[in-house]
């Protein structure tokens, strides 16, 4: 007998991270001597969430490649510059206002500055190619390739230190940094390499996931409802909105920025290495990771939403024409119009007029 438990985890908006951690916290919560009492490997799961994170970076480098055509290069680095550069602005306000400490009570209990740069500054990669792919053109969906430098704790880092509050010595930040690069580097050397340790990068996800919530105290969870879910849809509309003109701005018709506007699963891990690398920030960590967990949950519910609603509103036309002469042009899940309601004309030529990368499809 067989039993879908990825099917169902997968079913969950961000399922292989959100479900592990909170796993990971309800063992913390209800029987917190666990990892003690068995010890041995079964203790490291519970304890290994930034040795896990180091050689997921490694492989997640590895998936980055060097040779971007012009295209993504510019579309993929105009979106994280347009995505850093709010979570630097944000990182600056909030900044001047709490500094590294949370909020100690109210409503606001357990907002900080580094839960909101950390939700801010890193796109969802596996939602955004998902979505470009029904929704995009196939060249957009490579544009993750440069954004993905996105991933890790590095930018955020370089992002409090900019706001004014308490700076990282450089060799912490190329540590953040250098598990990144190196990963970067042999993926590029080897495509071999680069197909081996790209395969890894789902893999630990569920790992680090379950030893970040086994830090996590599920009686101050309740903290996160409503905050957690206006910092969601904070994160879609803050960086949603400069992220569709700049994608329209670089010939996109805005659905790609949409598409960008939601919180990696990997952040969640942010602040506890952070903290880990400076203690001014110990004290925001453990409310910061359970708020970014919230807005990675209610960005994968609402980023979709929104990409859909995009893509029939603004929706390049010409693209459209081109579907209706030629089918397969269209990228995977997406049904042209003429489908739904009659059959093509293939006799039909493209429109060239319209350039070589968009009858490529590129």
């Amino acid at each position: 007998m067989q039993i879908p438990i990825k099917r169902a985890i997968e079913a969950v908006p961000g399922g292989m991270m959100v479900v592990p951690l909170l796993a990971g916290a309800l063992i913390a919560t209800f029987f917190p001597g666990t990892p003690k009492l068995f010890g041995s490997f079964t203790g490291a799961l519970f304890s290994g969430a930034l040795t896990i994170l180091a050689v997921f970076y490694v492989c997640m480098g590895a998936s980055i490649d060097f040779r971007a055509t012009p295209y993504i290069a510019r579309k993929g680095g105009t979106l994280l510059l347009v995505k850093v550069g709010i979570a630097v602005l944000l990182g600056l306000i909030f900044g001047r206002v709490l500094g590294e400490a949370p909020v100690a009570a109210g409503m606001f209990a357990g907002l900080s500055t580094l839960a909101v740069v950390a939700a801010m500054n890193d796109t969802n990669g596996g939602l955004y190619m998902a979505l470009m792919g029904q929704y995009g053109r196939p060249r957009d969906v490579g544009a993750y390739t440069v954004m993905s430098l996105e991933s890790g704790p590095f930018l955020t880092m370089v992002t409090l230190g900019v706001a004014g509050l308490s700076a990282f010595p450089w060799q912490t930040l190329v540590g953040a940094i250098l598990p990144l690069l190196v990963g970067m580097i042999i993926g590029n050397l080897d495509r071999e390499m680069r197909a081996f340790l790209g395969r890894a990068i789902p893999v630990m996800i569920p790992f680090f996931a379950f030893a970040l919530g086994a830090g996590l105290d599920l009686t101050k969870v309740w903290q996160a409802g409503l905050l957690g879910l206006a910092m969601g849809v904070a994160v879609v509309v803050v960086t949603g909105i400069p992220l569709f003109f700049a994608d329209r701005l670089t010939g996109g018709t805005g659905v790609a920025g949409i598409a960008a506007a939601s919180t990696a699963g990997n952040a969640a891990a942010v602040p506890t290495i952070v903290a880990s690398a400076n203690p001014a920030y110990a004290d925001a960590a453990g409310p910061a990771t359970i708020l970014v967990a919230a807005c990675v949950v209610v960005t994968a519910i609402l980023v979709p939403v929104a990409t859909a609603w995009a893509a029939r509103r603004f929706g390049d036309p010409v693209e459209a024409e081109l579907l209706v002469a030629d089918p397969e042009l269209a990228p995977a899940g997406r049904v042209p119009a003429s489908d739904r309601m009659a059959r093509p004309n293939h006799s039909a030529r493209p429109n060239h007029s319209a350039g070589p990368d968009r009858v490529a499809g590129r």
